[in-house]
């Protein structure tokens, strides 16, 4: 069964209608700006609905959404006097992003049981003062991958300015490890390959990541290496329909008869990729199939690996992985015929205890047959929002680099802080611990994208002033509130009056245009931090960035490779040769380190969250996941043996237990790896603990273990 297609289809015919009409659809879509939605990229100088390839036309119903979401009517005074923040909390995601966009500055103090609507200079005056007044080493900053590089260039300025360097970005709770763990091994924390690489590959590694469902225009890219001859291979404890077949809209082909995706599913357990990839190395080593030359000229410490790999035995990494030594011996074969390889992955990799390490093992894979360093072959860490690469690479991280603060220290005149800046998590439990006293959001759903639901109320409430920037309400400006809470609306991308950019997962910049006039009176998220900037650092100059020239003028002084003057690729993070950004100018192999996993006991499972086909990021869209089948967001998705042999029914309800609280839910059976389930993100983090990975620091969104209670 193939799915996608004319369901699609009529799905943007049905949201365009309700947006407007599809002309009003299709000119916002076809405007010079870049898309809203994942990293994958499309949109800019070129077009809408234009890759970096130039193939037109390229979009998804996520583009589509999220246009639509922009292209909503203002939420007014009345609703807010009607509605109290009690009733707002009651309100589902959807619920909420349906009501329509915020049209001016919102606030609540310590007692407010509503909403009110306050002036611009009311909201400054009080955001900045609170800003101004805290101790800096008593605040935090967090952004989302909604802005642009020049609202969060602005942005972690401000921060440091005011003396404080707990300045983190969403990458903490998504992608975090692959930024570390490339590092450690290419030297560049971000993908290796460019999209024309795409092009030119004969296999393609999928793991632990969902692109039907969030990178659906990636699925044409899969069709194209198949029907070259390629393979595609899917490593997914879950068996996802829209990775097996699918209908792809842009493909006559494939719209009427359905295209097969992947050649081979593995559903390894969740977390145990690492043993899986080790189970490869260990087949290619016993096979003669290293690439012998590449490792002794272009990789450090290969032996080391190779070492690991001889002594692990085929039954622990079989009991480890939760793959069958057969599987990991055809794949390993495959891998071995191949000539020019591409690694994907997202957060099934990057969200488990030990993903930093998971990681590095998919790039030892890939360096002992030479798959780093040239056309065709390499990593890509498949990037969720649409700019949350290049927030990282404007400085929105707790500590930046030598290079980029010598710049910005130089070329502003400025004293930038030195001490050790908040993670993401580190920020929450500061909170929780009353050492925060100002918090600002330049996007997002922190409270919503936290684990532990209920310690990230807590955490938030804590905090005396929290503010936000966003365009749209959302669970966090209801359960996120602090003593005080102002809420900024702000214009989308597509509305500002100056030229933006934005970074693609492929380190592509894009220039977006704007241009588009919706709602009067909002301003642009460069205004809004640049009025709270100038009171609560007022001794510094922030009117010289009025024109966002000047921004990029200034990051392009920071940052190697970035161009203020046009889209362009990134130089320097590519490797079409195998020459590094090491110290050596060779790739460094890791050896990797085993956690220990205590046996499942009785009624245990092994929990991933998930997102749905109509999701995006905490945003819910639609509370029906075609793709899987799922009317409902409330379900625990089960293996049909786990479930007889734990004595759940489908269909009956459950109690489902984890170590941050408990949730009432509905049972499905799906086809998952047996000792494992999943549940819908942001629904289940109330599950969840707030433990990180250390080394990432990334919360551990999958393979907590949870416990089945039936009444």
């Amino acid at each position: 069964m193939s799915i996608g297609g004319f369901h699609s289809i009529r799905y943007v015919l049905s949201t365009a209608r309700r947006a407007g009409g599809l002309l009003k659809m299709w000119r916002s879509m076809r405007t010079q700006n870049a898309c809203k939605t994942c990293a994958l990229g499309m949109g800019g100088q070129r077009g809408g609905m234009v890759n970096e390839a130039g193939v037109f036309p390229e979009f998804c119903k996520k583009s589509v959404q999220a246009m639509a979401a922009d292209m909503q009517g203002e939420i007014s005074e009345s609703f807010f006097e009607q509605y109290s923040i009690a009733q707002l909390s009651s309100m589902s995601p959807k619920e909420l992003e349906s009501l329509g966009r915020l049209a001016f500055p919102i606030f609540a103090g310590p007692l407010a049981t509503h909403y009110k609507r306050i002036t611009w200079e009311e909201a400054f005056d009080i955001v900045g003062a609170a800003m101004h007044k805290t101790a800096p080493d008593r605040s935090f900053y967090y952004c989302s991958g909604r802005s642009s590089n020049e609202a969060g260039f602005i942005f972690q300025l401000m921060a440091r300015l005011r003396g404080t360097n707990h300045v983190n970005n969403c990458s903490y709770f998504c992608h975090q490890a692959s930024g570390v763990g490339l590092t450690s091994v290419t030297g560049t924390g971000t993908a290796t390959v460019q999209l024309e690489d795409l092009s030119h590959c004969d296999l393609l590694f999928l793991i632990g990541c969902n692109p039907s469902s969030n990178h659906p225009r990636l699925l044409k890219s899969l069709l194209d290496i198949r029907r070259r001859g390629g393979k595609v291979i899917v490593i997914n404890p879950l068996k996802e329909q829209g990775l097996c077949n699918f209908n792809i809209p842009s493909d006559l082909r494939s719209l009427l008869f359905g295209s097969k995706i992947s050649d081979y599913y593995v559903q390894p357990n969740i977390g145990g990729d690492a043993a899986f990839f080790m189970g490869i190395l260990k087949w290619l080593h016993e096979n003669n199939s290293i690439e012998e030359e590449f490792v002794e000229k272009f990789v450090d410490d290969f032996s080391l690996v190779r070492q690991q790999a001889i002594e692990c035995t085929w039954d622990d990494l079989e009991s480890k992985s939760g793959v069958s030594v057969q599987h990991m011996a055809h794949i390993a074969s495959l891998y071995a015929s191949s000539n020019s390889a591409v690694f994907c992955w997202a957060m099934g990799i990057t969200h488990v205890k030990g993903g930093v390490d998971g990681v590095r093992m998919i790039a030892n894979v890939a360096l002992s047959r030479g798959m780093i360093g040239k056309k065709g072959a390499g990593l890509l860490p498949l990037r969720g929002h649409s700019n949350v690469q290049g927030m990282s690479t404007v400085g929105v991280v707790p500590e930046l680099k030598g290079s980029f603060a010598q710049a910005v220290e130089q070329h502003l005149q400025v004293q930038l802080p030195k001490t050790q800046g908040f993670d993401t998590m580190a920020g929450m439990n500061a909170a929780a611990n009353h050492d925060v006293d100002f918090a600002l959001c330049l996007g997002g759903n922190l409270a919503m994208a936290n684990p532990d639901t209920a310690y990230a109320v807590k955490s938030m409430s804590n905090i005396k002033n929290v503010a936000y920037v966003s365009t749209t309400l959302n669970q966090g400006h209801c359960i996120g509130r602090g003593g005080e809470t102002t809420v900024f609306p702000v214009l989308a991308r597509d509305e500002e009056s100056q030229m933006t950019t934005q970074e693609s997962m492929f380190n592509y910049v894009r220039r977006s245009s704007g241009g588009i006039k919706r709602i009067d009176g909002i301003k642009s998220e460069v205004q809004v931090l640049l009025e709270i900037a100038s009171r609560g650092v007022p001794d510094f100059r922030w009117d010289q960035f009025t024109k966002y020239e000047s921004i990029r003028r200034l990051i392009a002084q920071c940052v190697k490779g970035y161009s203020p003057e046009k889209e362009h690729q990134i130089s320097g993070r590519t490797y079409h040769k195998p020459i590094f950004n090491t110290p050596s100018g060779r790739a460094i192999a890791h050896s990797i380190h085993w956690i220990p996993e205590e046996p499942l006991q009785q009624n245990e499972l092994r929990l991933m969250t998930i997102r749905s086909e109509g999701q995006f990021n905490t945003v819910v869209y639609e509370e029906e996941d075609i793709f899987r089948g799922q009317t409902r967001r409330d379900i625990i998705m089960l293996n049909r043996e786990d479930a007889q042999a734990i004595g759940v029914e489908e269909n009956v309800q459950i109690l489902v237990c984890g170590p941050g609280g408990e949730l009432n839910v509905t049972a499905r059976y799906v086809d998952i790896s047996k000792g494992n389930c999943a549940m819908y993100f942001p629904e289940a983090n109330i599950l969840l603990s707030h433990e990180v990975d250390q080394e990432s620091k990334t919360p551990l969104f999958k393979g907590t273990r949870i416990t089945i209670h039936i009444s």
